[in-house]
């Protein structure tokens, strides 16, 4: 799905996605990442919740973003509330979604001029 948004130039939007692959201002990724505005942080741990501790959130408890959009693969799946924590201890509000919806999600984010993070998992396999 082709994504585009009017408001958010310069800054790391939601070019297209697709399951297993996005694409972040022309380039594409096929692992988990990290995205912020003005970073990007590719091969992130996490392919899944499954493989998701409180530590993978740490550059994005960093970032100090007013929001974070967790994308957890097709479906949306709630990790445990102690892997969250450090979110909420330091006052970041979060939204779980499936990838599809958590792309869409960030861009309305990004061109609201939000503070959002986005911390989406691929497989790798970029089918």
């Amino acid at each position: 799905m082709k994504m585009a948004l009017d408001g958010a130039s310069g800054v790391n939007t939601i070019t297209s996605y697709a399951p297993g692959r996005v694409e972040i201002q022309g380039r594409l990724f096929t692992a988990s990442l990290i995205a912020l505005p003005d970073r990007l942080f590719p091969d992130w741990a996490p392919k899944s919740v499954a493989g998701l501790d409180a530590s993978h959130l740490d550059t994005i408890t960093d970032a100090q973003p007013e929001i974070v959009i967790l994308g957890t693969g097709e479906t949306q799946v709630f990790p445990d509330s102690a892997i969250l924590a450090p979110l909420m201890r330091n006052r970041i509000g979060f939204e779980v979604m499936n990838n599809a919806a958590a792309c869409r999600t960030y861009n309305v984010l990004l061109a609201e001029g939000r503070r959002a993070a986005l911390g989406l998992m691929l497989d790798g396999s970029g089918k």
